[in-house]
């Protein structure tokens, strides 16, 4: 840096603050000058100036508050005070220990004299240290530089080393009155004002060899550079943003939806305790935790165990069992069972002579000994008066005033939020069926031999509790104890008792939205998908085992074949009369399959009947493959038609078979992939992205229907399907009628347009043309749903899709095809598989 004469401290006011050389430049123009020499100088203060300047080559120099730092631009941040004096006298008395201008500028050029001079330039430091660079200014001078400083009209930065220099020149007594945290902010300016200095070329610069220039410029353009591609991927995930709002606007329907919408919206802004908001972080997304895959379930397991169903309510005085058309006071434990039947009375189940037969024994088996004498046929017991009781009941309760209901739904919340929630792992998860059956009569799908057995009541001496150890053991009612306490994480369930009527484990499970029931779902699925890439090597082994010489391998083979092709479960060995008569394929009987060599135009066809789970039924008609029929024959040959089909083979045998092939792989991982890839390649045939919102899901119901048939998922017609299709044909009539009217008076007001064409008229046709689209529109609406409800007739969609289809193609194929995930998964479906709606995205194949 070019330092300026009589730099040795010859006698001057203290900057108020840090200059630069720019400035020191500045404070020698002509103005400047002209100031210094127009300001009155106080004896007194001249003196005490020289006395400091004799004192600033002193052996010992007093210590300065801070040290004065160099500056990017090369020059100083402190100045001293003799700097104004040296533009007033304009004296030009070099410093001896200083180096000459000539020397100055040959250290830019030459880095080895800047070493040389290292010495020297230590010397005017310490010379530097003896400036009193924080006396105090009056604050009165530093508001009227502020005042003249937004006068100036020059640049900004001219404006900004005007300032500076006025203000060092018209500090009062040389002193400073700033605090240390005044003194900071000065300093931050003064750095400020260098880096603008940076731009200029100063020969000025003595003390290049510390400023790392070239990289603080590499650093800036770095930080620049970073900067400006933060920016850009906020506008673009913005962007993002925003077209995705306005599609959720296109796809979704105006009006009603709108306003719940925003409802929605208002409510989400509520706020729980502690501040966070309903909703926020409140999914548990394990999935991105990761599987430890150690076979352990949980670490930590608390909860309240299971919730028992109240106990019984004897029947009032005047509400009585009649056997023979006498009145019969019954026993408290023969009351309750005769209350289970009662309320059936009016269900078809209490028609049928297996279900009859059942509950008369079981509730002959609870009366007392006299009731036995008494009571011999249930065709003499009179139960309209217990269930005229009950359905009195059932109508108070309809009645209820919606405070009374309040209060009951207020209770049902607070037992769901002790018995319905567990502590796992230190998350709260959500239980399934908290709930411990009550007492009835066992009903079962179809027709179960046991229906109208006695489900009896089931007490805590039973119950088996599995929790962590160290955790709070729920407590059993008071009088009972639990049957059992255990601490095995290797398993899912909270508590398990078994059930009288089948002698089947029934357990407390989490609800399906849990971690465990989620692993459980991806690993099922994962498993499938990994079928994908082997499934043909499988299916070549098992055409093989087709020509085997040994039968027990043919068997395999076919059993396979029947459970790859038909999607039929492999079916387990059950003990005679225990439960229905249903079969699955390693099961099958020689009665329950026909052969013909042709039937229908086709070859080799094979017809099956029998009972498939929870007793529906299994038709199919379905042509087989030449080596098939064949093996077929020979299953069949000497055996009677109660006799097994595959009598060397069982489902142990197949599954443990087919996880040599691949691990986890079994016989019903076959029915999920089969299921799903039916899924994946109907939608793919079925949807274009032209449909309309109720062509689209009629595709995926139809894609679904065609997984429930292969599954064989049927139900009974809905009792009231034959209404409701009514109802809808009558609404497709009146629609229809509308959509004549307006086609009418679209027609007439074309004729009037065309007759002398005005303003008016073309605005009635444009109007009339919007009236008849929107009719058409709501037309074809409802002919889908009555289409879609027709087909569905006898078809159960729910049992695939919540537990053989991949949910990640339905989320994927919504996202494709923007069409709302609610219209295919409700809130419970959505919670459910929340682990698949966050991770999918559109371009998901199964």
């Amino acid at each position: 840096m070019k330092l300026e004469d009589n730099e040795g401290h010859g006698g001057a006011e203290t900057s108020s603050r840090k200059r630069t050389a720019s400035e020191s430049k500045i404070d020698e123009s002509p103005t400047d000058r002209k100031r210094s020499k127009d300001g009155e100088r106080d004896k007194k203060e001249e003196t005490e100036l020289k006395h400091k300047s004799k004192h600033s080559s002193s052996k010992h120099p007093r210590k300065p508050l801070q040290e004065p730092k160099i500056t990017s631009s090369g020059g100083l941040k402190a100045v001293s005070e003799n700097d104004h004096a040296d533009v007033k006298t304009k004296s030009v008395v070099k410093d001896a220990s200083l180096p000459s201008e000539k020397n100055t500028i040959d250290l830019n050029n030459n880095i080895s004299a800047m070493h040389t001079e290292s010495d020297e330039r230590k010397v005017t430091k310490t010379e530097l240290q003896e400036v009193d660079l924080f006396a105090p200014i009056e604050h009165s001078d530093m508001e009227r530089s502020d005042k003249k400083s937004k006068r100036t009209g020059d640049s900004q930065k001219d404006n900004k080393h005007k300032h500076k220099s006025k203000s060092s020149k018209k500090g009062h007594h040389g002193t400073d009155e700033r605090n240390p945290e005044q003194r900071k902010v000065g300093e931050i300016s003064a750095n400020s004002s260098d880096g603008n200095s940076k731009k200029r070329k100063s020969k000025d610069s003595c003390e290049t060899d510390v400023l790392p220039t070239g990289d603080s410029k590499k650093e800036t353009a770095i930080k620049k550079e970073n900067a400006k591609k933060e920016r850009e991927k906020k506008d673009r995930s913005g962007k993002d943003t925003k077209t995705t709002d306005e599609k959720k606007r296109k796809n979704k329907p105006e009006g009603k939806e709108e306003s719940k919408k925003k409802k929605k919206d208002g409510d989400d802004g509520k706020t729980k305790k502690g501040g966070k908001k309903e909703g926020e972080d409140s999914t548990w997304k394990w999935w991105e935790e990761g599987n430890s895959n150690n076979g352990n379930k949980w670490t930590t397991l608390e909860h309240k165990g299971p919730l028992f169903p109240p106990e019984y309510e004897p029947l009032p005085n005047n509400v009585s069992f009649f056997y023979n058309g006498n009145p019969v006071k019954l026993t408290l434990p023969a009351e309750e069972v005769a209350t289970f039947y009662a309320k059936m009375l009016d269900h078809e189940y209490t028609t049928k002579s297996s279900f009859q037969e059942n509950f008369f024994t079981d509730w002959r088996e609870e009366m007392s000994v006299e009731e036995r004498e008494q009571i011999k046929k249930l065709s003499k017991c009179d139960f309209t008066h217990i269930n005229k009781y009950f359905l009195d009941k059932s109508e108070e309760k309809k009645a209820m005033t919606k405070e009374q209901k309040q209060v009951l739904k207020e209770e049902n919340n607070k037992l769901t939020e002790e018995y319905g929630f567990c502590e796992l792992d230190g998350h709260r998860e959500k239980i399934g069926n908290f709930r411990v059956e009550p007492p009835g009569l066992f009903r079962g799908r179809g027709e179960h031999p046991k229906m109208g057995k006695l489900k009896k009541r089931i007490q805590p001496e039973e119950i088996t509790i599995n929790c962590s150890k160290g955790s709070n053991i729920p407590v059993a009612p008071k009088g009972h104890r639990w049957r059992k306490v255990q601490h095995d994480n290797t398993v899912t369930w909270l508590a398990s008792w078994v059930e009288n009527v089948q002698g089947n484990f029934k357990y407390v499970m989490l609800n399906p939205s849990s971690k465990l029931k989620g692993e459980k779902d991806w690993q099922k699925y994962e498993v499938a998908r990994k079928l994908k890439l082997k499934v043909e090597t499988i299916r070549r082994l098992y055409r093989e085992d087709w020509k085997n010489r040994e039968m027990k391998t043919r068997q395999r083979g076919v059993a396979l074949y029947f459970i790859d092709k038909l999607a039929l479960r492999a079916g387990n060995e059950k003990e005679e009369s225990e439960t229905a008569d249903t079969v699955g394929c390693c099961s099958l009987r020689v009665e329950h399959i026909t052969l013909h060599q042709e039937k229908g135009g086709q070859e080799f066809m094979v017809e099956f009947d029998f009972l498939g789970k929870d007793s529906i039924r299994y038709y199919n008609e379905v042509p087989v493959e030449g080596r098939v029929f064949k093996n077929l024959k020979l299953f069949m040959e000497n055996k009677e038609p109660e006799d097994d089909l595959f009598d060397r083979i069982n489902t142990t045998y197949l599954n443990k078979h087919l996880n040599q092939s691949m691990p986890g792989l079994t016989a019903k991982v076959f029915r999920t992939f089969n299921a799903s890839t039916t899924l994946q390649e109907q939608l793919n045939k079925l949807t274009t992205a032209d449909m309309s919102l109720e062509e689209k899901l009629l595709s995926y119901n139809r894609a679904n229907r065609a997984v429930a048939i292969l599954c064989n998922h049927q139900r009974a017609a809905p009792k009231t399907f034959e209404k409701s299709m009514q109802n809808l044909q009558d609404k497709v009539a009146q629609k229809q009628q509308q959509l004549d009217v307006a086609r009418k008076e679209l027609k007439d007001a074309k004729k009037e347009h065309k007759r002398g064409g005005t303003e008016r008229t073309r605005k009635l046709v444009e109007k009339k043309e919007a009236v008849v689209k929107r009719l058409e529109e709501q037309l074809k609406k409802l002919q889908l749903q009555m289409t879609d409800r027709e087909e569905n007739k006898v078809i159960a969609l729910g049992t695939s899709k919540l537990n053989y289809l991949d949910p990640r193609i339905s989320v994927a194929w919504c996202r494709k095809f923007n069409v709302p995930i609610e219209k295919i998964y409700n809130k419970t479906q959505r919670d459910k598989f929340a682990w698949a709606i966050d991770m999918t995205e559109e371009d998901f194949q199964f």
